[in-house]
């Protein structure tokens, strides 16, 4: 840090910072803060949690203090006795702070707090049955953050979520037995989550896909006897993974090609009366 950045620090109120004027003055002395590094009147919030981590015995002094970066901070690092008040604070990302601390029965009321941050502090933590409400959220990250933790067997129920980056996290979760109804999502990117999971017996119903990104995922993991249809592809990247991978299993090449040959057609065979009549 530049001596012009410590000269310049300011307060929250936009005020030079001078430690003469704080009541932490023997700590500064001693070294145990510093002006522009660790210092509880900063404006800047990584100094405050900085001075906070280091002297967390403070901690509980500062959870009403006026600058809500410092409550904030404070809360990080406060007894937990003294947070419960902090989820009525007026800023939410002092709520959102005591949400991802306080006990799981004080906070289920926070999963319908206005702000999503301090919703998606609840979804990160609420566990079961409190999840549900959050599946509905208007907000996506908190979906996403419920998303991420509720059971499993529950997950068939986001899978027309609105929001592409949900559905993939839940194909990357969702039971086998249920994933391939994600199939036939519409967006390539979900489809391609679902190509890397499904079991090798069902990954022919991604086979013919309309995006290059999955066929190729198909490609990479389908039995080698699988791959004919790939040969075809319309992208060459595909048809030479298709080709490479046929060529290391021996004597596949050999039936696969025996297999695509057209069969012979009979010649027609002449009647004993067409013989007769000669």
């Amino acid at each position: 840090m530049t001596e012009d950045e410590v000269a310049g620090a300011l307060d929250w109120r936009g005020r030079p910072v001078r430690c003469r004027e704080c009541e932490h003055l023997t700590l500064n002395a001693e070294g145990l803060c510093a002006k522009g590094r660790a210092c509880i009147r900063d404006r800047r919030a990584r100094r405050v949690d900085r001075f906070l981590a280091e002297h967390r015995a403070l901690a509980d002094s500062y959870l009403d203090h006026p600058y809500f970066e410092v409550r904030a901070s404070a809360a990080r690092y406060a007894s937990l006795f003294r947070l419960a008040a902090l989820l009525d604070d007026p800023e939410p990302e002092v709520r959102a702070m005591a949400t991802l601390r306080l006990p799981l029965e004080r906070i289920v009321r926070m999963a319908d707090d206005p702000d999503p941050h301090v919703r998606m502090a609840a979804a990160s933590r609420l566990t079961g049955r409190e999840l549900m409400p959050l599946l509905a959220d208007g907000d996506y990250l908190v979906r996403l953050a419920a998303v991420r933790r509720m059971p499993l067997d529950l997950l068939p129920l986001v899978l027309g979520d609105p929001d592409t980056e949900v559905r993939r996290v839940v194909a990357r979760r969702i039971d086998l037995a249920s994933l391939p109804n994600m199939s036939f999502d519409a967006d390539p990117t979900v489809r391609r989550e679902v190509a890397e999971r499904l079991p090798l017996r069902q990954l022919h119903i991604l086979a013919r896909d309309s995006d290059l990104r999955v066929r190729f995922v198909v490609a990479e993991r389908i039995a080698e006897e699988e791959l004919e249809p790939f040969l075809d592809d319309s992208e060459p990247l595909i048809r030479a993974l298709a080709n490479e991978r046929i060529d290391r299993v021996p004597g596949l090449r050999e039936r696969l090609d025996a297999a695509r040959s057209p069969a012979p057609v009979p010649l027609p065979r002449r009647n004993s009366s067409q013989e007769t009549d000669r």
